[in-house]
């Protein structure tokens, strides 16, 4: 078995991959493998924007968006008609929001500024009426790192600006979820979560369906880890770093296991 710096694989996800033996070649999902899958399923995943764009649509000024990736929420903001600042570290990821801006329309992508940096520690010289983090991606952060993030965000506010970003509630069941889903390629992609009642990490294991995988050659297999910070846990935490939750929004359940929420903090002054 192959790995490039991926999580280990638990629960069914292992058993299926111990079928392939050592044909699997395992890697993160957003390194330079993995990437171009992440971008394939973003793209058809329209969750959380509807309500990220209506809250941002009542704040004034420029918008930071953190962990940007490939676009999946750029390309809408932008829309707004609002210049973007858009941060994202992998630079993987930073290539393809590159490209994907420069098709775009004319006088969309020069309203973006893509910065590579760490959204656990940046220093951008600037404020933002809004500072957006979608996509769950608080939950890639450990403790250490989120401090980090709020104290950034913080010193990125402009006075009445607001810190959304979005979390999940995951409802205990299976240990395992095995779904399938289609990108925007037509692909077809196997997702098996992995996670326990109580666990604080929940591993997500994405490679082809069985049907598909042919009988030799690599079997391409793409793991990430999420971190579980229900929106409870997660506004006590805003507020001990000074950002307090002034708005809360249901978004679309995910799933029957995932439920949305996207959360509106102010910096106390």
């Amino acid at each position: 078995m192959t790995t490039t710096h991926a999580p280990a694989v638990p629960g069914l996800a292992a058993d299926v991959l111990a079928a392939h033996g050592d044909r699997v070649t395992l890697h993160d999902l957003y390194d330079e493998a993995g990437a171009p899958v992440y971008h394939d399923l973003a793209a058809t995943d329209t969750s959380e924007i509807r309500e990220l764009l209506r809250a941002t649509r009542a704040l004034p000024g420029p918008v930071l968006e953190l962990a940007a990736g490939s676009g999946r929420l750029t390309l809408p903001l932008l829309a707004l008609g609002r210049p973007v600042t858009a941060l994202e570290l992998k630079e993987s990821m930073v290539a393809l929001l590159r490209q994907r801006l420069a098709e775009a329309p004319a006088g969309i992508g020069e309203r973006c500024t893509v910065v590579q940096g760490d959204m656990s520690a940046f220093d951008l010289g600037a404020t933002y009426g809004a500072v957006v983090l979608g996509t769950t991606s608080v939950s890639l952060l450990d403790a250490e790192a989120r401090t980090g993030l709020y104290a950034s965000v913080r010193a990125h506010l402009a006075p009445g600006g607001r810190f959304l970003l979005s979390t999940v509630d995951v409802t205990a069941g299976d240990d395992d979820l095995d779904v399938e889903a289609v990108g925007a390629s037509g692909r077809r992609y196997r997702m098996i979560e992995h996670w326990r009642a109580g666990q604080e990490v929940r591993r997500v294991t994405i490679l082809a369906p069985e049907r598909e995988i042919p009988q030799d050659g690599p079997v391409p297999v793409f793991t990430t880890a999420i971190r579980v910070l229900p929106p409870d846990d997660l506004t006590r935490e805003l507020a001990g770093a000074g950002l307090r939750v002034v708005a809360r929004h249901a978004l679309p359940a995910a799933s029957a296991r995932h439920t949305g929420v996207l959360l509106e903090a102010e910096a106390d002054r």
